[in-house]
């Protein structure tokens, strides 16, 4: 009874922490729109990125603060605003205007460093649930949070896929993929306060 409802409360968890990944993944699909393996990568990479959030979380739980000190989270703003900085700089040079470009398709590592960098606050949740719910239900909701990346990811690809907002990520995707990373960057880096901000 107790592992179920500790399944019930991870949905909920995971919901609320990562629903804002589905712009960002859509993005993703975007980008790798017409390039092979696109879905699998981006899988991979939400894996990989997910994988180290639910890591760190476990760890800084278990009282390895000095793996993670608190302040460092801030810094993972870094990833998607150098990112963001990249891709504008390639569309402004025009190398992403072909969509036959090898450039455009989406990395694993890209995914996952964006996925990690955007989990700072998913750490910051995460830590004191699995200090409060024992080790049992801690496995119970990384469990649950496994699964639900999967699900998290085909939703951004049946998000990303719907004529009407497809034609929109498609004709604008050079300008938004950019300005999502670069926005989520700054956002990061103030809200934990970098470089006294």
């Amino acid at each position: 009874m107790e592992l179920a409802v500790a399944a019930l409360q991870a949905v909920g968890l995971f919901l609320v922490t990562n629903i804002d990944d589905i712009i960002v993944l859509s993005l993703f699909f975007a980008r790798g729109t017409g390039a092979p393996g696109t879905t699998a990568k981006i899988i991979a990479g939400q894996y990989l990125g997910f994988g180290a959030i639910l890591i760190a979380s476990v760890l800084v739980a278990l009282g390895a603060n000095a793996f993670l000190p608190e302040d460092a989270i801030a810094y993972f703003g870094l990833i998607p605003l150098l990112l963001g900085l990249y891709a504008a700089w390639r569309a402004w040079r025009g190398r992403d205007a072909d969509d036959d470009d090898p450039g455009k398709a989406v990395a694993v590592w890209t995914v996952a460093a964006v996925t990690f960098a955007n989990g700072g606050d998913n750490i910051g949740v995460y830590v004191p649930v699995f200090l409060t719910v024992g080790p049992a239900a801690t496995a119970a909701y990384a469990v649950v949070f496994l699964a639900l990346v999967a699900v998290l990811v085909l939703a951004a690809r049946y998000v990303a896929t719907r004529r009407p907002i497809a034609e929109v990520l498609e004709r604008w995707e050079h300008v938004l993929f950019p300005l999502v990373l670069i926005g989520l960057g700054i956002v990061i880096l103030l809200e934990g306060g970098a470089f006294g901000l």
